[in-house]
This record gives structure tokens, sequence and C-alpha cells, in this order.
């Protein structure tokens, strides 16, 4: 009898709404111009579901003129402000890419540090009126970074942040590509504050994908295929990978909260570059066919998480 052939497997679906089907819900509102309707959606969740919400404004057309006439409207309301900021630093940012510098065009940094300056001008009005909103000081570590304004007031707007929200998983993110020696940091300084704020967070909590991400970070950050491998080996990294997964993708408490796509994504990669395919295909099985971004556009994009995907199942076990 002939074996038959798997299932094929399933397309990705990098939309935030395969996972979070309230994104569309937003992303109506905003395209009706239903400012009620937003802040009802908005209001009553934490840090983490506001941030995943008002990341999908940039999907809708026209937001930009949409949030201005909120505000010509309502002068105080930092939500819309701080939602127009937002982006405006997304839009800078799509400008400059996310092409190294010596790739960017000087036209393109003039153009995201114009977009930055004025989300700036606006984030530091709220933040004034309102020094409590998490999402506010989000944006404003990113202008920081972009303004290249430098690793102490960085540092002093993360740790006003860190009073509202100590475990914050995307502003911790933020600082960390801050602190990388491509932003004018040190590979120890990374790495200190990954497994700082690894430990400070409760067990299961995503922020474990920290110390994931900083050696991800100096593994990309290395110029050739064989310093790669030769990180890859070293007994140490793959230690902090197996505590860090530990403490969150593999931990009996950890949730699909948002963010949770990207942080097992993470570990899906790197159980396939520590050869560890078992591990690897159980993350892919969790992930079923939801993906993101990243860490995938680091290295190819879709095609390398599909091969990874394809390697981890062939050699990992069932899906």
């Amino acid at each position: 009898m002939i074996a038959a052939m798997p299932a094929p497997l399933p397309a990705i679906d990098f939309d935030p709404a395969a996972a979070f089907p309230e994104v569309n819900d937003m992303r109506a509102a905003l395209a009706a111009r239903d400012w009620p309707r937003v802040r009802q959606l908005l209001d009553p969740r934490d840090w983490a579901g506001r941030s995943l919400l008002v990341s999908a404004a940039d999907d809708v057309e026209g937001v930009g003129d949409f949030l201005r006439a909120v505000l010509a409207r309502h002068p105080g309301d930092t939500v819309a402000a701080t939602m127009l900021a937002a982006h405006l630093v997304d839009a800078g940012w799509k400008i400059r890419t996310s092409l190294r510098a010596e790739h960017v065009s000087r036209e393109q940094f003039a153009q995201l540090h114009d977009h930055l300056r004025q989300a700036e001008q606006i984030l530091i009005d709220v933040c004034a009126r309102d020094p409590g909103n998490v999402l506010a000081w989000q944006e404003r570590l990113t202008t920081a970074m972009g303004l290249q304004l430098g690793q102490a007031e960085a540092r002093r707007r993360y740790d006003r942040l860190a009073r509202y929200a100590p475990h914050d998983r995307r502003s911790q993110s933020a600082l960390l590509q801050q602190l990388c020696p491509k932003w004018g940091g040190s590979w120890d300084k990374v790495f200190a504050f990954a497994r700082e704020r690894m430990l400070a967070a409760p067990e299961g909590a995503q922020n474990g994908v920290l110390l994931a991400d900083a050696h991800f970070e100096r593994y990309f950050d290395f110029d050739t295929d064989g310093e790669r491998a030769a990180y890859v080996r070293d007994p140490r990294v793959a230690q902090d990978i197996w505590t860090a997964a530990q403490r969150s993708v593999l931990h009996l408490h950890f949730r699909r909260e948002p963010g949770w796509v990207s942080t097992r994504s993470v570990f899906a990669l790197w159980f396939g570059l520590l050869d560890q395919w078992a591990a690897a295909a159980a993350q892919f099985a969790a992930l079923g066919h939801l993906g993101s971004e990243y860490p995938w556009s680091y290295l190819g994009g879709t095609s390398t998480l599909d091969n990874f995907r394809t390697e981890a199942y062939a050699k990992g076990g069932p899906r």
C-alpha cells in the first residue's frame, strides 16, 4: 500500500486580525469615521490591547486626516492625539524603510525626521496632560531613537513608562533596539536589560522573548555565515534560549495575548537554528496558520518561514 502524502501546510496569514478579530472592528470604525465607536473599542482594554488596535489604524486610508478632524472638534482628546502621533511615526518610518542607515537616502532621513518632530510635539503635550499614557511613552521611545536623542534620554522615557506598565513588552522591545550598537549602545547593555526584564516579569509572560531577541540581534549582526554558525553552536546561547522559552512559551501560564504570535515565531526560528526541530515543530503547531513579519523579515521573509516550518515538521514529528 502506498502511504498517503501529508496534506499541504496551510498558507500563513500575517494579518493581526487573524489572531485578534477586534482589529477588523477597529478598522471598520475608523473607515466609517465613527470616533465614539473607536473609543468604545479602545477604552476598556489594557495597554497591550490598545497598542494592538492603534497599530491597525494605518491600514485605513485617510486616517491621519480623520484624526486631525477629531482633534479639531475635541482639542483635549489625548487618545486622538496619541493615535495621530503614532500615525506620523509609522508613516515616517515607512519612508525611511528598515534598511541599514548606509542604504537610506538623505531625503528619506529628512522626511523621517520631519514626521518624528511633528509626532514629538504632539506627544510632549499628551504626556504633560496625561503622564500615565503608556502608548504615548511607547511612541516617544521610537521618536527618541529616530531623532537620535541618545541612550540616556531613551532610558529616561522608558523609566517614566515603566512606572505605569513595568512589564510592557512592546516598550521593552523598543528600548532593546535602542541599546543595540547600531543605535549607539552595546551588547553588554542589550543582554543586561533583556535578562533583567525577563526575570522581573511573571513566569509565563512574553518578556522571556527579550533574551531570544537579544541573541537574534547579535546573530544577525555578524558579517559572515561562518560567524553566525559558530554563534549558534555556543552552548551558552542554547541555554539562554531554553531558559527564555521555559519562562514564556513553554510555561503553563503562557497566554494568547497581543504579541503572542511574534513571540512564538521567534522561538520557532531559534529552535530551528539550534537544530531542535521537535521544539520548533511544537511552536509551529501552536501557531497553526498564524504568522508575524518579525522575525522572518530579517532573514528573507515568507520563504524562510516556509522552509523552517517544512523542515520542522519533517524532522521534528507530527503536525
